[in-house]
């Protein structure tokens, strides 16, 4: 009897190792399989980042002129200075690794352009080559060699009161103007698609318009263009969205009042 109990103890051990063994072989393999994946994906931003930011430069190329204003003097300056920086952002595309410190960097430079504008017709080039940097960042984030850095936990720090409202709360704080930001996350627009979504017409559309325009959240891609997000409304609408799903969950069997 002692030695069949024994028996059972020592098989009961024996299938505690191999449970054992089962386990750290998987997590082996599981680490292994992510190296290799980890390995191709390097491998495929070594080799194609460079193609894939020569392309892009090369259709802003192709775009860029027939989207800026044709009759200005200063035309072909603007548009070499425009190539100029948007062959200059691009170019982080080919080293593979975009911090936050570099995006701020070239977005820095790009309103130094700006103030160099003298004319309102101005806006018209100066948003289409943002938007041409604004679809860099989305290669960047897509190839995966830019990620904006993680806010850190603690306590939240002191907010500009004026700045905050008047940049990111004031144009989101209106039915309509987050349903325009909300509809421009997945497709660009015209103002008649847009008028038709919101059911606002004329001045009172163009209102609600010019508010996320003037906070950078949205741009028109040339006068009387689409209308497209930029970084920043995707990043608002980000955050709206996760702070509803904290403050606001779906609310499952609610008393309605019956």
């Amino acid at each position: 009897m002692g030695a069949v109990l024994g028996s059972l103890t020592e098989i009961r051990e024996l299938k505690t190792e191999i449970t054992g063994l089962r386990t750290d072989l998987k997590r082996f393999i599981e680490r292994a399989n992510q190296q290799h994946i980890d390995t191709v994906l390097a491998g495929v931003k070594r080799n194609y980042s460079g193609l894939i930011a020569d392309h892009q430069v090369g259709a802003a190329k192709a775009e860029l002129p027939g989207e800026m204003v044709q009759d200005c003097p200063m035309r072909d300056k603007c548009f070499s200075v425009f190539m100029e920086f948007l062959e200059s952002t691009a170019q982080h595309i080919r080293n593979g690794e975009v911090t936050d410190e570099v995006i701020a960097s070239c977005k820095k430079e790009m309103k130094a352009l700006r103030k160099k504008g003298t004319t309102p017709r101005c806006d018209t080039c100066f948003s289409e080559v943002s938007r041409l940097f604004e679809k860099q960042i989305g290669l960047m984030q897509a190839l995966g060699v830019y990620a904006k850095a993680a806010e850190p936990d603690g306590a939240a720090g002191p907010v500009p009161e004026e700045q905050a409202v008047k940049e990111i709360l004031e144009p989101v704080a209106n039915t309509q103007r987050l349903q325009i930001l909300q509809s421009l996350a997945t497709e660009t627009h015209t103002f008649s698609d847009l008028s038709g979504l919101t059911g606002l017409k004329g001045g009172n559309l163009l209102f609600h318009i010019k508010k996320l325009a003037d906070s950078g959240m949205i741009l028109q891609r040339h006068e009387r263009g689409d209308y497209i997000i930029t970084e920043k409304g995707f990043s608002t609408l980000r955050a709206v969205s996760a702070l509803y799903a904290t403050l606001c969950p779906a609310d499952d069997g609610a008393d309605t009042g019956t």
